[in-house]
């Protein structure tokens, strides 16, 4: 915890340098006119970076001191005027006197929102601006990468997420109420395309960490609810950078009647994985197209269809990989490294298609109804045939010896084969329906939903494991395999879903918000049916001078068994798998506060789950092996704490802390105690209850900050920080019960930095008719430095053996450092 230090230092520089106030001081006086030569009274006058400042008096002069011996800039804005910016550097007890004239035209700068009540009052609820998700510095960028600020990260080619001790598998996510799914057979991030979500498309970000209401589905960690923009004028976007290029295009017809919303998005990640570890040809490959299209039919009644179709290819034909690592025994005092030298390739394809028809009906002001059917299909394909030749032992690491970066002590050699051949379609049919009514104190909610799943799998992979001669496991008298998975299913679930609840305010001068309900689950796999009610609270003193919430949610979370969780180890189903099951509680506090006169918001919240009839599991990259059974106990507690706010004006910045625990008791198993002989070999000793053991997701300190700033003589040159840290987390052998929690994964730390410039301002009426851009608002270029400090983060281990058993644990390293370049423009 050395880190924790210096990150408190970090931050109080960062903050207190923003509001320290100038010891030397100068003097800008002068006169505001318009273009006709008339004073203009109440003109707003600031230093750029600071919400304090002066106004005009009624003959349009001003006087304003301001910091001496340093360069700064002011800025000069008026209702229907263009705003204007001077700079200057002046000397101590200097002043200069100006006229300055505004000239008409120029739009009202938009004022940034921090919260709202909803957002406030709701137990593990953080509203996101989308507008941050093209401006966040990392390789997979997209909301999900704002998410990752609050909830921490240990893999940046993953768009998936962990919230409060859960699995990838244990988030919700819809977008316009339908909810969306990802790819099931993903190994590793390298494979994984395009986020579902389009950021250029979006108009809210809600994102719940817990304590969600009955409303929302079954699943036992959290909750992301997108709503996509209905436009109101044509406009659009594009971008292009090295790692992704994309457009969108939005519109509404003259009736105002039919609305689109059209966006398209290419990735190919082949510029960031050359520079990983294992070199060789990689063609990555991700494209999407998504619309929203709406139609008004009259005043109550409105149509809606959202369409998504999505391909991803990954093809590598891996050359040559070089590692380096200690050993996982202490008896090698030195680092070990391991040369890879390969054969074959690997040729994966997920191909994901959705479509949702909405039918909204407001026979009412006060009652709203939704009708929806929607259809998903998930096509993968996985092609598998790489062979490995190693050398392990001692690499030399001395530059001034001829051997430098080889291996001059060879510990063993051996071969591995990995091969696979899955298919996989998922089918999803939803037809669902929603209503809300305001009654004033009563805000009801209710929602029925029938949905049929197909899944139609084919699993056919083994691994061979070859070390100085000898087939692993050793046997003289076959030739064996290390893992055979050989199986194949057809399977179909019809769930039945719906929930009931009520906003109340019980006392509006008390402000005490209840929000009671209940949600059913029925499917016909097991035919379990589960109840859960939840409920929340709010409360907001009205006699209090500073402005607190305090809010809270308790309620049951179970979730029901979809494909991963069925499938055992060995690749058999397990169609008798109960949901897993928990109750979850949560209490916390929202504060809005004022600090050199800008707007911050600090929250805070603990919460503890309960789990039973849990569903263990080993993480290998981003894919999650599940044992198929309901053999565990587990729990989750923690605290978070955040604070939102402006360090500079204008300029939103994000700073999250938090702390967790997460173990499980795996029912009726045991392990043996281990240890290693002189000779660096693993030795079984005494046969222990497994009892209370660390979750593969158990990460004690979690840190994530987004910054922005821009120059104090310059608002359209802006930097972006983007700063993740989170302490170490255990790696299960996969697989294994008998070495659970064996090999720890070093704490994840990785900085990325964007830099912004404004190539065209939004200011049409400058620019003359035949200007090719006349007609875009703005253009931005942006120059990103991904993992600034070159940290080598470790997402997985390679373990060797060799014929007497002694195992070795090479990491699999994440990305190095990078640049990238991207171009936005919009219009």
């Amino acid at each position: 915890m050395k880190f924790v230090p210096f990150l408190l230092v970090f931050l109080a520089v960062c903050i207190s340098g923003s509001v320290v106030a100038q010891k030397k001081a100068a003097w800008v006086s002068g006169r505001v006119v318009g273009e006709n030569e008339q004073p203009l009274d109440n003109v707003s006058i600031v230093i750029l970076g600071r919400l304090k400042g002066v106004t005009t008096s009624d003959s349009g002069t001003f006087r304003l001191k301001v910091p001496a011996d340093k360069a700064f800039a002011l800025v000069f804005s008026y209702t229907g005027y263009k705003t204007e910016q001077r700079n200057f550097l002046l000397n101590e007890n200097e002043e200069e006197a100006m006229v300055i004239r505004l000239e008409r035209g120029a739009r009202e700068l938009e004022p940034v929102v921090i919260t709202n009540e909803r957002q406030r009052r709701e137990a593990g609820l953080v509203v996101i601006n989308p507008k941050n998700a093209i401006n966040i510095p990392a390789p997979v960028g997209g909301i999900e990468s704002l998410i990752k600020v609050f909830v921490g990260s240990n893999n940046e080619l993953t768009s998936q997420y962990n919230v409060r001790g859960g699995s990838y598998d244990e988030n919700l996510i819809y977008v316009n109420d339908f909810e969306v799914f990802r790819p099931y057979l993903v190994r590793s991030g390298q494979q994984e395309g395009l986020s579902f979500i389009n950021p250029e498309m979006t108009r809210n970000v809600s994102f719940y960490n817990g304590g969600f209401q009955a409303r929302y589905g079954d699943k036992m960690s959290s909750v992301l609810d997108i709503q996509y923009k209905k436009p109101k004028q044509f406009g659009g976007s594009a971008y292009a950078g090295l790692l992704e290029q994309g457009l969108h295009l939005e519109g509404i017809t003259k009736n105002n009647k039919f609305t689109y919303l059209i966006g398209v998005r290419n990735r190919s990640m082949r510029n960031l994985f050359k520079s990983q570890e294992t070199q060789g040809n990689y063609v990555p490959s991700s494209n999407d197209l998504q619309a929203l299209l709406t139609y008004q039919i009259n005043a109550k009644n409105s149509i809606e269809l959202l369409g998504n179709i999505s391909q991803t290819k990954f093809t590598l034909v891996p050359e040559f990989s070089q590692l380096t690592s200690s050993v996982f025994s202490p008896y090698f005092s030195a680092n070990l490294g391991m040369d890879i030298y390969f054969s074959g390739r690997e040729e994966d394809r997920y191909r994901t298609n959705m479509v949702g028809l909405s039918f909204i009906q407001n026979p009412k002001k006060n009652l709203r109804l939704k009708w929806m059917l929607s259809r998903f299909e998930n096509d993968e394909r996985e092609g598998i045939d790489i062979t490995g030749a190693y050398i392990f032992g001692e690499r030399e690491f001395d530059k001034t010896k001829a051997d430098f970066g080889l291996i001059n002590n060879p510990l063993g050699a051996g071969l591995y084969q990995n091969y696979a051949r899955n298919k996989l379609n998922i089918q999803v049919w939803n037809a669902s329906h929603k209503g809300m009514l305001d009654l004033g104190h009563h805000y009801l909610q209710w929602g029925q939903s029938a949905e049929r799943q197909t899944v139609n799998d084919k699993l056919h992979e083994w691994e061979y494991q070859d070390s100085a001669g000898y087939s692993l496991p050793a046997d003289p008298n076959s030739l064996g395999l290390n893992s055979v998975l050989n199986s194949k299913a057809d399977l179909t679930i019809t769930r039945l879903s719906g929930y009931i609840q009520d906003n109340i305010i019980l006392h509006d001068s008390m402000g005490v918000v209840l929000t009671p309900g209940v949600r059913y689950n029925y499917n016909d796999l097991n035919n379990e049916l589960l109840i859960s009610p939840r409920i929340g609270f709010s409360w907001k003193p009205g006699h209090w001078k500073r402005d607190f919430i305090f809010r809270g949610a308790a309620g049951i979370y179970n979730q029901p068994p979809f494909y991963r969780e069925l499938r055992r180890y060995d690749g058999s189903l397990n169609k008798d798998l109960k949901a897993q099951k928990s109750w979850q509680i949560s209490a916390g506090y929202d504060y809005n506060f004022r600090s050199g006169n800008r707007p911050f918001r600090w929250t805070v919240e603990a919460y503890y789950k309960n789990m039973w009839d849990v569903v263990p599991y080993d993480i290998d990259n981003v894919r999650l092996r599940y044992f198929g059974e309901n053999m565990a106990n587990a729990y989750a507690a923690g605290l978070e704490t955040r604070l939102f706010g402006e360090l500079v004006k204008d300029a939103e910045s994000w700073i999250s802390l938090g702390f967790m625990r997460t173990r499980e008791n795996l029912k009726g198993d045991k392990y043996y105690d281990y240890t290693i002989n002189d000779q660096g070999a693993i030795t079984d000793s005494t046969q222990k209850e497994m009892g209370w053991l660390r979750r593969p997701t158990d990460r004690l300190v979690t840190f994530g900050m987004f910054l922005q700033d821009y120059l104090s003589t310059n608002k359209n040159f802006k930097v972006y920080l983007n700063f993740l840290y989170g302490s170490n987390l255990p790696y299960n052998i996969p697989g294994s019960v008998k070495y659970r929690n064996a090999l720890i994964i070093d704490p994840y730390i990785r900085i990325d930095l964007g830099f912004s410039a404004l190539l065209l301002d939004s200011e049409k009426s400058n620019r003359r008719s035949h200007n090719p851009f006349r007609n875009f608002e703005n253009i931005w270029a942006t120059l990103e430095v991904f993992n600034l400090i070159d940290r080598d983060n470790t997402i997985s281990y390679m373990l060797i053996k060799d014929f007497s058993n002694t195992v070795f644990a090479m990491p699999n390293r994440l990305t190095p450092r990078l640049l990238n370049l991207k171009l936005v423009a919009r219009f």
